[in-house]
């Protein structure tokens, strides 16, 4: 003997609500199961220690007086570096462009030319 499909659904929603699950008779993947999960967050930061003062904060602590950060510098001097040399190629870029204009013009030029004395 068989018992009817809407029974037994009654039942998932007595079930479901007796030891608060949620009522999916469809099965639908609802993520539920990662959601009731504890937070690993917490875990987590108390893993890391606690960050320690940097220069940068110590400057900005006390702006009266003066810091020497030779990290900082270091990385500020690459950068300045970066841009030159970037600024260089661009240049050299633009350069070679003219001059290959200018051979194109003076081989345009001189086809000119000799098709002028023929």
């Amino acid at each position: 003997m068989a018992v009817p499909r809407s029974r037994l659904l009654e039942l998932m929603k007595v079930q479901c609500r007796i030891f608060s699950t949620t009522y999916n008779p469809e099965g639908v993947r609802t993520g539920n199961k990662i959601l009731r999960q504890r937070l690993r967050g917490p875990a987590l930061a108390s893993y890391y220690p606690r960050r320690v003062v940097t220069l940068k904060d110590l400057a900005a602590a006390f702006p009266d007086l003066e810091f020497y950060d030779e990290d900082e510098e270091d990385r500020l001097e690459s950068i300045q570096v970066y841009v030159w040399f970037a600024s260089v190629a661009a240049c050299q870029d633009i350069h070679a462009n003219l001059c290959r204009q200018c051979q194109i013009e003076r081989k345009r030029c001189t086809q000119e030319e000799e098709e002028r004395r023929r």
